[in-house]
């Protein structure tokens, strides 16, 4: 049986990875929304669960290619892209309030150097 899982992972490996990079991303995304935000708990644990999982696929995904031998800079970058994910995710559920204050200066920093930024839900404009 995983046998037939490999090679399904190895043979759609285009497939799989236009889904689970943009996918990973987003939902990675979403969770650093939700803690910056100061989001319920449980919405930031939903969403880290849910990037977790599109992490931890790809994390398979390229397992399979190392299994056969095939060792190349996509693999590795598709390891690291993953691996920042998962540690990000794993970041805003174990220690949140420290995510979102640095999300918060950066999001002041943005503000002070491009005069305009997205926050709280409408464009703000610096005067």
């Amino acid at each position: 049986m995983l046998d037939i899982i490999c090679e399904f992972s190895r043979g759609n490996c285009i497939a799989i990875c236009a889904v689970l990079v943009p996918a990973n991303m987003l939902a990675t995304l979403q969770t650093m929304i939700f803690t910056a935000l100061y989001r319920p708990r449980s919405q930031v644990r939903l969403t880290a669960a849910i990037a977790s999982t599109y992490a931890l696929v790809m994390v398979f995904h390229v397992l399979t290619w190392f299994a056969v031998g095939v060792v190349m800079a996509p693999t590795y970058i598709l390891f690291f892209l993953a691996s920042v994910c998962l540690s990000l995710n794993a970041w805003a559920v174990i220690h949140s309030p420290s995510m979102a204050r640095l999300l918060r200066v950066w999001e002041l920093w943005e503000l002070g150097h491009h005069g305009a930024s997205w926050g709280m839900g409408h464009w703000t404009h610096k005067h």
